[in-house]
């Protein structure tokens, strides 16, 4: 069995949730003002099984997720960034180089698994579901 291909998948039933603000600067709509929301994410990891059984343990995705629970996420660049840091809340804030969108965050947040977790592991995806309505991210 060690060493077979399988996949896990976390939070697909009962999403992992953080809340977390953000800004869309560029945004032509109210997307553009600091804002917030309950973000449901979604995990799909697939590679080989280890010694332990399993592909990897899921203790290790919650905590890359959680890191950014009660944040504020901004583009580099964004003027709110040297607001936060001048109030002593510099770390309360993940900046990315892109626009937090649910999109954006997907990637940044994929990328942050695969150097988190195991060698073993051959692909992960991520979901962000930002309101019921809108949702970012790779396959399923």
């Amino acid at each position: 069995m060690v060493g077979r291909t399988r996949t896990l998948r976390v939070g697909h039933d009962r999403p992992l949730r953080i809340s977390a603000g953000h800004r869309i600067r560029h945004h032509d709509g109210k997307c553009a003002r600091p804002h917030g929301h309950n973000y449901e994410i979604a995990v799909s990891v697939a590679g080989k099984l280890t010694e332990e059984g399993w592909v990897v343990d899921k203790g290790d995705i919650t905590r890359v997720i959680s890191e950014w629970d009660h944040m504020f996420l901004l583009e580099a660049g964004d003027p709110l960034v040297e607001a936060f840091e001048a109030a002593g809340d510099g770390d309360a804030l993940v900046v990315l180089e892109h626009p937090p969108t649910a999109e954006v965050m997907s990637v940044v947040l994929e990328n942050r698994l695969v150097d988190a977790l195991p060698e073993t592991v051959e692909t992960v995806s991520v979901q962000v579901s930002e309101t019921s309505e809108l949702c970012g991210g790779g396959q399923f």
